[in-house]
């Protein structure tokens, strides 16, 4: 089947873009603190520390979906609850991303988030509604009587 493996590679995509987001965004703030940059009259000690703590935050974001993402891969079932909320979530952040991307970055990057944003919402749609999971019984269905027992 398909399900693990696109499990698999939306937690090792996550886990990467966790990474990648708190190292850009690290460097960053390390530049400004360096160069003593302001922008508008702000303080450079402020837009390093911001820098610094949104790096953190998105890449601690990116790395809880990466691992719900995980934990979809281990145990082969679908994300419940607040791991489905947050993978439906990193894909409306991706979708936002890509749109943002395509204007100030280009094409590039914004094939690159439609890619992540493709994997995810596979990875949600393909364990909603799992053929082998048992259904619920209808309980205004007529119920079949037992079948008689054959003589040997």
């Amino acid at each position: 089947m398909v399900r693990r493996p696109v499990a698999w590679i939306v937690a090792l995509v996550l886990f990467a873009e966790a990474l990648g987001v708190l190292a850009v965004n690290w460097f960053l703030g390390v530049v400004v603190d360096r160069q003593d940059m302001s922008l508008a009259g702000l303080d450079p000690d402020v837009m390093s520390v911001s820098s610094k703590a949104g790096g953190v935050v998105f890449g601690l974001y990116f790395g809880l979906c990466g691992l719900v993402a995980l934990l979809v891969a281990l145990r082969d079932r679908a994300p419940a609850g607040f791991g489905k909320v947050l993978l439906i979530s990193a894909a409306v952040v991706h979708a936002l991303l890509g749109a943002f991307a395509w204007g100030l970055i280009g094409w590039t990057a914004f094939l690159l988030m439609v890619v992540v944003l493709a994997l995810i919402v596979l990875l949600l749609m393909t364990y909603d509604g799992r053929p082998d999971e048992p259904q619920p019984v209808d309980a205004g269905a007529p119920v079949s009587p037992p079948a008689a027992p054959t003589a040997p």
